[in-house]
């Protein structure tokens, strides 16, 4: 299949659809209309009555938290969207990790897009549904879009409960840290602590600075909270959909009002770190048309070896769904 993109709807309306009315759905359409960055907002689901009962509740909120106007529609509403929001799919088990869930999500997305191609005029399509990037790459190449225009949230939250965690050691605001996770959202994601500063400077020299240790146990310590954190939160309350709706919310915020920025998301290289036919996070450009941008950094040895395991990985699963 082939999306087409029509050159005559170019109009910018601020418009997003959400594919999937559940927890994570109904709370990126909530963020989305107390952050004020969408001026209407559809939301679809094969369970109608969840979305209208969703679209009823965000919208009889107090007026001036949020004027967008939010519904519950069809696939054809989905037209002349400037962004396309999909979080269909199961939610991850306690005890399952991301990629177990690809048999079924797979097919639950396909089904989407099968859906969406009747409608689709225009608009970035984001993915939120894991295994993020096992989705993501899938969708890339179903609706065959210029690359970027289809891209997952990827390690952007991974990123968020990094700085948070190491925040927390450092007690520092998290304000004051600029790091990232990139490659699988999952088991083989890693820091590129070669770029991790803490107020301008390197991680390494901050904490000596301050008298703070320093060493690998450490940076073990804190590398394992953080890839446990979705899951413990799983264990504790069944499912996680406030983070992702707020680093939802501002990746739509730079692609609604043109305000690019800077994360770790996922999207389909071509030939960036020497690889192709896979989507992976690296810190990227994301704007108006998506991803606009990877950025091809220097990372040391021991960071570009992550990448390629998380590389190896990614292709493994996407190899069992090479239709």
């Amino acid at each position: 299949m082939d999306f087409k993109l029509l050159k005559h709807n170019n109009v910018f309306k601020r418009k997003v659809a959400i594919i999937g009315s559940g927890f994570v759905g109904s709370s990126i359409a909530y963020s989305l209309l107390i952050k004020e960055c969408a001026r209407e907002i559809v939301l679809i689901d094969i369970n109608k009555d969840s979305s209208v009962g969703e679209a009823l509740d965000i919208k009889h909120g107090i007026p001036y938290m949020g004027s967008a106007f939010v519904y519950s529609g069809e696939y054809k509403d989905a037209e002349d969207c400037d962004l396309i929001i999909i979080t269909a799919g199961r939610n991850r088990r306690v005890g399952e990790n991301r990629l177990e869930m690809a048999v079924d999500n797979i097919k639950i997305v396909k089904n989407v897009i099968n859906q969406l191609e009747k409608h689709y005029t225009k608009g970035v399509i984001m993915i939120v549904t894991n295994p993020v990037d096992i989705i993501t790459y899938k969708v890339s190449e179903w609706t065959n879009l210029p690359n970027g225009m289809v891209f997952g949230t990827g390690c952007i939250l991974d990123s968020s409960r990094f700085v948070s965690v190491l925040s927390e050691y450092l007690s520092i605001n998290p304000e004051m840290i600029n790091g990232f996770i990139a490659g699988e959202h999952g088991e083989s994601q890693f820091p590129a602590w070669t770029k991790i500063t803490v107020a301008g400077m390197p991680v390494s020299e901050y904490c000596c600075t301050v008298g703070r240790p320093f060493d690998d146990e450490i940076k073990n310590r804190i590398v394992s909270k953080v890839k446990e954190m979705g899951s413990k939160i799983i264990s504790y309350k069944g499912k996680t959909h406030y983070g992702i709706a707020t680093c939802v919310t501002y990746l739509a915020d730079a692609i609604l009002n043109r305000r690019s920025t800077i994360a770790s998301v996922s999207s389909a290289f071509e030939g960036e770190y020497g690889i192709n036919y896979c989507a992976l996070s690296v810190p990227s450009i994301v704007g108006g048309n998506g991803v606009e941008k990877r950025l091809v950094e220097k990372w040391d040895e021991k960071e570009f070896k992550c990448l390629k395991i998380s590389e190896k990985r990614i292709i493994e699963v996407l190899n069992k769904f090479s239709e």
